[in-house]
């Protein structure tokens, strides 16, 4: 309903126009399920609940019902998929109920159950210590405005970005011009708008040109200036782009803007925008709240700062126990950083890192973490959850945690923050006064009440997690859960009254069979059948889907055979790239190696317990790392495989022809211009004849010359047109010589020559004739692989009998409409001989049931043998 175009001010953090409609909520009915606890097989143990769809009451009634030992948090259907609400459920539904774990089939054993918990709570420890293992080297971090410098803009922070060969500093002039500007806005009484804080923002950010011999070097005092490792790691931390860069710096500058803050009368000042400045929003102050920038005010209650050097930390005046720290809790991310908070003063030594600044006066920088390398590696793990003595080795050290009696009420132990925090809920636990220096007695080796600390399977003690050591604790774990996950894979067995969670799926890119990659469809399957009949339907194909292969050429009949092509072709891949990165010859012995690790890896991932066309034997880790993208195959209707290149290389000679074919014409055409210009210029001209005298009786004169004769250069230019005339007919000839080729052998081999390609009526070994189909192909290997395709036979065919039970060798014995019986490799057998062999099978199980396992035992006597000798 606006006029346009539209002349007005955009107001930051301004109310709603419009107050929000609340909806009434919507009477639901309660729904009546039936429980479980999680992983429980027996399902006659369940219990009746009412689940309301829109409160925690559910939780309540499963956790007292079930008996749980904590409350219950999750809700899983037979099939394993979460429940998030119970409007989709159905009335008496068997839902499992978890306390936070993940879902356990029920139809696994208790040893099996056993291995994934187990998996799960070491997978859980260890992204503790590679939580841990990624922060406690925090260095080069400062204080910076996370987007705009705006009031109500959040702090974090980040990379340094002020430290480097070339410093970007705004000079005396541009600063001067800066606080002439600020000082007369701020001298009115006028509260400014965002549209004056925006042009404030505009002239902050701007700078003049200066060449390099203009530049301020800055002289750093003794006291302001870093210590020489960090300001050493800081110039190699720095990007070679970065560092070496002699672009226009608007950029630069503008991240050097949003890292300057000056601490002048006790307040944090952004340097960009001096009416800005660090603050707490609110009236009420508590622990974690964002310290955000707010308007510059004479009376503000949480905007000014103590600065104590002597513990280097930031306190504030209203509330002196309250200090600038970084929040920790959320995970690190290069973009955002770490958001900035108030926090409680802690007066510990180590652990407090997080709350220790450095106040860069030169630089106009507040660098976070400045701290000792303990100090860091202590807080890290304090927030990382893992116990302080995995890294100290039986030390005595000043850092946050909590203490509890003993039984006997004699000893007093006392146990790190990230011990504390798991065995808060077993032990009475009170907070420990600062100024005692304590070794966590989880990591005590004499006396391992809590061996384990926060960690659910490593044990403390053999978690050596100190400077040196750290990073090979984390890659030996990683290497010990992955081995474990293998064993897991191998040891899984597929009973035959077992019912699958869930079919798993593989994601697949088909292409018709000769298309190569044009006109790709993605399909995901669970089966095989259901793969060709998905093929059929989305390709269009004329007839159905009987073979696939891939790109290779090879032929697949079920989908554990294409993830195993799919698992040697990232093995293969991985080895080319390995090859290519250390660009040295592989020898056949480091190649046999490979090869055997290969096939080890191959039989774990891939158990043969599981059946042909199943995946459920598959570590789901391991099949989505094989399954990170699509799997491309070619689709066929039984006709042989096309390479996928064959088309584009088709394309691409044809579009060569066609180059070659145009630029001969280009050519031509400016040779023929060239040629009219001449002769133009000849006729033009107008030059008369020589006559030259000879001696001959018969022409005394020649006439040589003239406007009416071609030049020299002409006539070369004459043949040049010629010959590239010629060449020019050969590249039509032989065009329309192989289009016509192309339609002639296709319309010879459909009407005068005999098909290579034979048809046949195959059938099972040991079957009817009347009960099989019909197969092609141009050789034996190609008719064995189509008889295994169309009679849907479990194992590959490998050979081929006439009804009489002759084996056929020669393709040449193979006729049209020929009656062919297909076997997997046993010998040749008729339906009688297979009647015979079922009912020796039926009567040795009957007697063996009826009169015992030793009525089968038959021993010949020797007067049997002795007759049967004599007979023979």
């Amino acid at each position: 309903g606006f006029d346009w175009p539209i002349e007005g001010l955009l107001v930051p953090n301004s109310p709603p126009l419009k107050k929000p409609i609340y909806k009434t909520p919507e009477q639901y009915v309660p729904v009546r399920l039936r429980v479980l606890r999680n992983g429980d097989k027996n399902k006659n143990r369940s219990l009746t609940i009412l689940g309301p769809a829109i409160s925690p009451g559910w939780k309540t009634q499963c956790t007292e019902i079930l008996n749980l030992p904590s409350a219950a948090r999750r809700l899983f259907n037979e099939k394993g998929k979460e429940i998030f609400t119970v409007e989709d459920l159905q009335r008496d539904e068997l839902v499992y109920v978890s306390c936070g774990e993940h879902w356990i089939n029920p139809e696994l054993s208790i040893a099996q159950q056993k291995k994934q918990i187990f998996l799960r709570n070491l997978a859980s420890d260890i992204s503790k210590i590679q939580t841990f293992c990624s922060t406690r080297k925090i260095e080069g971090l400062v204080l910076e405005v996370q987007s705009h410098i705006v009031s109500g803009g959040k702090l974090a922070v980040k990379p340094i970005a002020i430290f480097g060969e070339k410093k970007q500093v705004i000079e005396a002039e541009e600063k001067q011009m800066q606080k002439d500007t600020l000082t007369t806005e701020n001298g009115s009484t006028e509260i400014l708008d965002s549209h004056a804080r925006a042009h404030l923002r505009m002239k902050a950010c701007h700078t003049l040109l200066r060449y390099a011999w203009q530049e301020i070097l800055h002289d750093f005092d003794e006291d302001d200036s870093l210590p020489k490792k960090m300001e050493k790691e800081l110039f190699e931390n720095v990007e070679p782009q970065k560092k070496y860069s002699h672009l226009p710096e608007h950029g630069k500058l503008q991240k050097l803007c949003l890292q300057q803050f000056e601490y002048t009368d006790g307040q944090i000042v952004n340097c960009a925008a001096p009416q800005l400045v660090l603050g707490v929003q609110g009236p009420s102050l508590r622990s974690g709240m964002e310290v955000v920038l707010v308007e510059k005010k004479s009376d503000g209650s949480h905007q000014r700062w103590l600065h104590k050097k002597d513990s280097r930390t930031f306190h504030l005046v209203s509330n002196p126990d309250f200090v600038l720290a970084v929040s920790m809790t959320k995970a690190r991310n290069d973009v955002c950083g770490y958001p900035v908070i108030v926090q409680k003063y802690n007066p510990c030594n180590n652990g407090t890192a997080n709350q220790k600044w450095n106040y860069l006066e030169n630089m106009k920088a507040f660098m976070a973490f400045h701290s000792t390398a303990l100090n860091k590696e202590i807080t890290s793990a304090n927030y990382a959850g893992v116990c302080t003595s995995s890294v100290i080795k039986e030390e005595n050290i000043d850092q946050p945690g909590y203490y509890y009696f003993s039984p006997g009420g004699r000893r007093k132990k006392m146990l790190c923050l990230a011990c504390g925090r798991s065995m808060r809920a077993e032990k009475g636990l009170k907070e420990l006064l600062p100024g005692v220096p304590f070794f966590c007695v989880s990591g005590s080796k004499t006396q391992k009440p809590f061996s384990r600390g926060p960690f659910k399977v490593i044990n403390v003690t053999e978690a050596d997690l100190s400077s040196f050591e750290a990073e090979k604790t984390l890659s030996y774990y990683e290497e010990r859960l992955l081995s474990l996950r293998m064993e897991t894979c191998t040891q899984a067995v597929s009973h035959s009254g077992m019912a699958a969670t869930h079919q798993k799926a593989v994601k697949i890119i088909a292409y018709k069979n000769g298309d190569g990659y044009r006109n790709g469809k993605l399909i995901v399957a669970g089966t095989f059948p259901v793969l060709l009949t998905e093929c059929t339907e989305q390709l269009g194909l004329a007839q159905a889907a009987s073979k696939v292969y891939t790109k290779d050429g090879t032929t697949v009949f079920t989908l554990r055979d294409l993830v195993l092509w799919a698992l040697d072709e990232s093995f293969i891949q991985r080895d080319s790239e390995e090859q290519k990165k250390d660009s040295a010859p592989v020898g056949t012995e480091e190649l046999t190696m490979k090869k055997k690790l290969r096939m080890n890896m191959k039989n774990k991932l891939f158990p043969k317990s599981v059946t042909s066309d199943s995946l459920d034997g598959i570590d789901e880790s391991v099949l989505a790392l094989i399954l990170r993208n699509p799997i491309a195959i070619w689709v066929s209707c039984g006709e042989p495989f096309l390479p996928p290149n064959a088309f584009q290389e088709a394309e691409k000679l044809e579009k060569q022809n066609w180059l070659k074919k145009d630029k001969i014409l280009a050519d031509l055409d400016t040779m023929k211009h060239k040629m009219r210009q001449l002769k133009g210029r000849r006729v033009a001209a107008c030059q008369p004849a020589t006559m030259v005298p000879t001696k001959s009786p018969v022409q005394p004169v020649v006439v040589e010359g003239g406007w009416t004769k071609q030049t020299q250069e002409e006539i070369k230019l004459m043949e040049l047109i010629r010959h590239t005339e010629a060449h020019l007919s050969e590249v039509q000839e032989l065009q329309s010589k192989r289009n016509s080729q192309t339609v002639s052998t296709a319309k010879q081999s459909s009407l005068y020559k005999q098909p290579k390609t034979k048809r046949v009526w195959i059938y099972l070994n040991g079957g009817r004739p009347e009960y099989g189909t019909y197969a092609w192909g141009r050789t034996i290997s190609e008719l064995l692989d189509d008889c295994s395709s169309h009679l849907k036979m479990v194992h590959p065919a490998r050979a081929l009998y006439t009804p009489e039970g002759e084996l056929i060798q020669s393709w040449d014995d193979v006729e049209r409409d020929m009656v062919i019986c297909a076997s997997t490799g046993h010998g040749f057998i008729t339906q009688k001989e297979l009647k015979q062999q079922l009912e020796v099978r039926a009567n040795y199980a009957r007697i063996q049931r009826q009169q015992g396992p030793q009525a089968t035992d038959i021993v010949p006597s020797t007067k049997l043998l002795s007759l049967v000798h004599l007979h023979s």
